[in-house]
């Protein structure tokens, strides 16, 4: 027979400020593969992006990796998840536009914060909008980003230029998907966006979709047609 084992006290339950301690840094972990995941897709795109490369950019084991996600599609969803908040977060930010000088400066603002959503969570948004990702669940959660987007431009536009809602459906539309373009030609040719180009893109925006209309002009008085050769 086996001999007896000594009796031994039960450890201790940790406390309250061990359990805090221990979820911070699998917060921190979790934070740590979430970023890398974010490097390594933006770097190898979604169809070739392996754990391997994730686990080796975040310095952690493999075993580390499955604490968190059950795989790479996991991984994505939860950085879909997250990319979604901080869309969501980005329509509530966006403050009535002023049709004047103010307004550009709320703009260009909210602009600055559009574009540093897009380059972080590029290769997300890309995914959706060329639906890379054969999931319908990540599709809705994308559609239903962009569409917060849009509804919060569509009451900015309606709150500058009153009693045209359908025209504000339309601008706002034809807003995001100008902004969105801009936004991937920049991440996706390594360009920087410098304080002169958001000045520029505030300005364009702001005259365009925001501002009065300038009032109309009379018609240039008729002038008649010029004649060649004999009456």
């Amino acid at each position: 027979m086996p001999a007896p084992r000594a009796n031994l006290a039960p450890e201790p339950a940790p406390s309250s400020a061990q359990g805090r301690s221990l979820r911070r840094r699998g917060q921190r972990t979790q934070h740590r593969l979430l970023d890398a995941g974010l490097s390594v897709l933006a770097e190898h795109g979604y169809h070739a992006a392996r754990v391997d490369d994730v686990v080796r950019v975040a310095k952690v084991s493999h075993g580390t990796f499955y604490l968190y996600f059950a795989n790479k599609e996991d991984l994505f969803r939860s950085l879909a998840v997250r990319c979604a908040e901080d869309m969501a977060g980005l329509a509530a930010s966006l403050e009535f536009v002023d049709p004047g000088p103010e307004g550009r400066e709320t703009l260009r603002s909210w602009l600055a914060d559009f574009f540093a959503v897009h380059r972080g969570y590029s290769v997300i948004i890309r995914s959706w909008i060329e639906n890379q990702v054969g999931d319908r669940e990540l599709a809705r959660l994308g559609s239903r980003a962009f569409g917060k987007i849009t509804k919060a431009l569509v009451s900015r536009i309606d709150e500058a230029r009153p009693g045209h809602r359908h025209d504000a459906e339309l601008r706002a539309a034809a807003l995001l998907a100008m902004i969105e373009r801009f936004a991937y030609v920049v991440v996706s040719r390594g360009l920087e966006l410098d304080e002169a180009a958001l000045d520029t893109i505030a300005t364009v925006v702001h005259r365009g979709f925001f501002a009065a209309d300038p009032p109309v002009a009379d018609p240039p008085p008729a002038v008649s047609r010029l004649r060649f050769g004999r009456p």
